[in-house]
């Protein structure tokens, strides 16, 4: 069976840890909990009839105040960039970490996964910026770690990608 390293970034708050939960074991907890350097989960997924087992790096949020730490990236084959849909500074930060991240690991399959959309009437991420993303290149899906809502299509896509070959998302 084929294994796949996923990693989980963005800046805190933003939901990797409820997204890998809802993903892993259809939870969603509203207490927050600060991730503290790494958690990994792993889950079995169906891609093209092939098993992939993914394991699912959840790293503490890259912010003002902590610096990831980029060798936690070391044999990744894809991550997501997480941003909050209801803070803007989220996706700035999430696309600057972006840079650093290539300059590591090399071009492995990405995808940009704006979360809260429970709370899309609140969003400072407006669908011009969002098509912005697109008409660059990026993959871009909307989730909500609370509802479900896109968690499972998102993963299966990065799934896919990273089956399909590097740079493909």
């Amino acid at each position: 069976m084929l294994q796949k390293k996923i990693c989980m970034l963005g800046t805190n708050a933003v939901g990797k840890t409820s997204l890998v939960r809802q993903f892993v074991d259809s939870i969603y907890a509203d207490k927050y909990h600060t991730t503290v350097a790494v958690k990994v989960d792993k889950k079995v997924v169906q891609v093209a009839g092939q098993d992939v087992t993914l394991m699912l790096w959840d790293l503490y949020g890259d912010d003002e105040f902590q610096t990831l730490r980029m060798s936690f990236l070391r044999g990744a084959s894809g991550y997501f960039l997480v941003a909050d849909g209801t803070r803007r500074m989220t996706l700035d930060r999430a696309l600057a970490l972006d840079e650093r991240v290539k300059a590591t690991i090399g071009t492995v399959p990405v995808i940009v996964l704006l979360n809260k959309s429970d709370l899309a009437a609140g969003w400072e991420i407006d669908d011009a910026a969002e098509q912005s993303l697109r008409d660059r290149g990026w993959q871009v899906v909307r989730t909500s770690a609370k509802t479900g809502a896109g968690v499972e299509a998102a993963f299966q896509a990065l799934a896919a990608a990273m089956l399909a070959g590097p740079g493909v998302a």
